[in-house]
């Protein structure tokens, strides 16, 4: 049993039956099998902008089967590609992810892609956000992929083409409206995802 993150080798590649034997406080992310250390304590406008997205979601999606969870909540992945015995060797935890089909939930969390994720970008997890879990979501056929960028006050959507591959929108600023691309009714002002 692991109860010390020092225990582990960053450089050494983990699956999810390794992630659930991890007995310590700070929270990571499996990625293709690598350990990604997750920041300690979020930032207050980080949590404020969680909230933002969550309520306004939960408020939208009240009526329909839809389900949406903020983190920490489990993510597990595995390619669309690879067949179902495959070990599991990518466990995230998105800031906000909609999950439409509810086969996919467990008591564990979600196995298989959401429909929607939304990540809020922190100063130590850009790159992860950026490169990584672009990369993750993409190849495991996530519909639809928001960035939230506090700093420069963007959003960035990218969305699922039917050849599996993102597709950038132009980026999101204080004067547009943005909406989703699984749920086209659902709007937001993005001046209102930033406010103080």
């Amino acid at each position: 049993m692991i109860t010390d993150i020092n225990q582990l080798d960053v450089g050494k590649s983990y699956t999810y039956a390794d992630y659930l034997k991890w007995q310590f406080d700070e929270r990571v992310e499996l990625i293709k099998g690598k350990l990604f250390k997750m920041s300690p304590a979020l930032a207050r406008k980080h949590q404020k902008i969680a909230g933002f997205f969550f309520g306004e979601i939960y408020s939208f999606l009240r009526q329909k089967r839809c389900e949406v969870y903020s983190a920490p909540f489990d993510v597990r992945l595995t390619p669309r590609k690879s067949d179902q015995t495959t070990k599991i060797y990518t466990v995230v935890q998105p800031d906000i992810c909609v999950i439409c089909d509810p086969v996919k939930l467990d008591n564990r969390g979600c196995i298989g892609a959401p429909d929607w994720i939304i990540e809020i970008l922190s100063p130590g997890n850009s790159q992860t956000e950026m490169k990584n879990k672009f990369e993750v979501y993409q190849e495991n056929g996530v519909k639809e992929y928001w960035l939230a960028d506090p700093t420069n006050e963007i959003v960035f959507v990218y969305v699922l083409n039917d050849e599996g591959t993102y597709i950038g929108l132009h980026p999101f600023t204080l004067e547009d409206t943005i909406s989703s691309y699984v749920f086209p009714d659902f709007t937001l002002q993005v001046a209102d995802i930033f406010k103080d």
